[in-house]
């Protein structure tokens, strides 16, 4: 391609960088553990991913690597977890219990939700665990070089980000082997393999869904720990974990834009080992503009995303531009989903676009968004007709009914159309239900509206009528009512509906079933 997308890019250069240089070529994600997953950790996984097999469409041998960061002390409660929580503030989460008592450990319980996502979406990928990780042995040497020379990593961290805690101290977090907790302790040696600590500090933790300070003090034990009874610091472990694992690409969000510049020195001077190819993208906020935060409770999850719609559309909001920070909310999704079938409509040929550098980056998008198996245009029902159909109807029967009839879908469709469009049925279904609130009209309804009404649902169950018919005595009945054809079809809509505006009231009454039509006229106007 003359012009290539970003995934063709950044996997040329990553081959051109490391080919050769290992058997295999390896992207990478960090997977928190400590907070509840929302849809910016889910796009750190699909980004490595895609860009995993952009290197094996160049004849590389590549794998995706989502590494568990399971080590990590809990700092905060996250929204909507139990208060009983609160006693494991400062230990690492592997070492928690999970509070739900499913899974082996609370960080087994976070990553879980992570991982689920990922097969939703048809991520492929290998999971490890920092726990395990540390446990085995596998950062053994990096770990050693590191503290070996942590005076200069402590140099490189000032100089990068201008903090000077670690030209005093190690960049380790030893666990207490008295309270268990991380964050309370202070390395300031390391000999002959062991690393000297206090468990002297103090942080302060938070339970999100109350808001309580959590003040955590260290016990005051002095004791001695091996390379693999802590972690390393941010500031230095994704360098120990990129020459572990011979990372050769990741990407990153500004959030952690430091402690990437820091690994990378640290990379380079210390390791000697050449930092893994970046993309830098834009993070997720909400519609105030407030970052989406795992713990703060103020999370939009892969899962939400996926009861509203498709994997492909929640790909495609990772995936079209990376350097553009955009709104994740339910409001935002009609727009992705009706763009992934524009794009799969540019593929086919059956929408021109005549800027050729357009159209290339449109086609290549598509491609990444199926995961280089680009699919034809389905019998698509735009989504955003869905959920206006849904909001007035609220029947899948005659939201159906009404689309075949006035041709937006057709009259047969194949087995996997059908299946397609039941899907968004439901999609949209659920979208309407769960974010439009049900509030009832206040609307009185005139005595000429009544009887129109009692007279309509006499002559639905007296006679049976064709489309055609039904519409023109439906005008009739108006008249005869002496009401405007607007003041009859409102009042229609209202009782059958909850709104002022409906569908075409002949085709809707058809669509639903003269009889049962009747029925909910009388019921309703009854009341009324």
């Amino acid at each position: 391609m003359n012009n290539l997308f970003w995934v063709d890019q950044t996997a040329k250069e990553v081959a051109e960088r490391f080919g050769g240089r290992t058997k295999k070529l390896r992207t990478e994600m960090g997977l928190g553990a400590s907070g509840i997953p929302h849809v910016g950790s889910l796009g750190d996984g699909v980004r490595s991913y895609v860009v995993s097999i952009a290197l094996k469409g160049l004849g590389e041998k590549s794998e995706f690597i989502a590494f568990s960061d399971d080590r990590d002390g809990l700092r905060k409660i996250p929204a909507g977890m139990p208060d009983s929580l609160e006693k494991d503030v400062g230990k690492p989460v592997s070492m928690i219990d999970d509070p739900f008592g499913c899974h082996k450990s609370y960080a087994y319980h976070i990553s879980s939700l992570l991982i689920r996502a990922f097969r939703m979406v048809d991520v492929k990928f290998r999971l490890k665990r920092a726990n395990e990780e540390y446990a085995k042995g596998t950062l053994d040497k990096e770990i050693t070089e590191i503290l070996s020379k942590w005076q200069q990593a402590g140099e490189i961290i000032k100089r990068v980000t201008g903090q000077d805690k670690y030209l005093t101290q190690l960049p380790f977090l030893p666990i207490c082997k008295n309270c268990g907790r991380i964050y309370t302790t202070r390395a300031y040696k390391f000999v002959d393999g062991k690393i000297l600590y206090k468990c002297d500090l103090e942080f302060v933790g938070k339970n999100s869904s109350t808001g309580k300070e959590i003040v955590i003090k260290g016990c005051g034990i002095e004791s001695e720990a091996g390379i693999r009874d802590g972690k390393l610091v941010w500031k230095v472990e994704f360098a120990a974990r990129w020459r572990a694992l011979k990372i050769n690409y990741e990407a990153y969000g500004k959030d952690i834009l430091d402690s990437v510049r820091c690994n990378d020195a640290i990379c380079k001077e210390i390791l000697n080992y050449e930092p893994p190819l970046h993309s830098f993208y834009e993070m997720f906020t909400e519609r105030n503009g407030k970052k989406i935060s795992k713990s703060a409770g103020n999370i939009f999850t892969p899962e939400r995303w996926l009861r509203y719609a498709s994997p492909a559309s929640l790909r495609l909001l990772f995936l079209k531009r990376l350097g553009t920070s955009r709104v994740v909310d339910p409001d935002a999704i009609p727009a992705y989903m009706d763009e992934v079938d524009e794009l799969a409509r540019v593929y086919s040929g059956k929408v021109k676009v005549g800027n050729e550098k357009e159209l290339e980056h449109m086609k290549r998008l598509h491609e990444y968004v199926n995961f280089l198996k680009p699919k034809e245009p389905t019998a698509m029902v735009q989504y955003g007709m869905l959920t206006t159909l849904f909001r007035i109807a609220k029947n899948k029967k005659i939201i159906v009914d009404m689309l075949k009839r006035t041709g937006h879908m057709p009259k047969e469709v194949g087995k996997n159309d059908e299946t397609e469009i039941k899907k968004r049925i439901k999609y949209a279904e659920n979208w309407v239900r769960d974010t439009i609130p049900e509030e009832k009209i206040e609307y009185a309804l005139s005595e000429s509206q009544k009887r129109s009404l009692v007279q309509l649902a006499a002559e639905l169950k007296s006679k049976t009528f064709t489309e055609e018919e039904l519409s023109s005595r439906l005008f009739e009945i108006a008249k005869e009512n002496n009401l405007q054809p607007r003041e009859f079809f409102e009042a229609a809509y209202v009782v059958l509906l909850n709104n002022r505006l409906g569908p075409r009231l002949a085709q809707f009454i058809i669509a639903l079933g003269q009889k049962k039509v009747a029925k909910m006229l009388d019921r309703l106007t009854a009341g009324s």
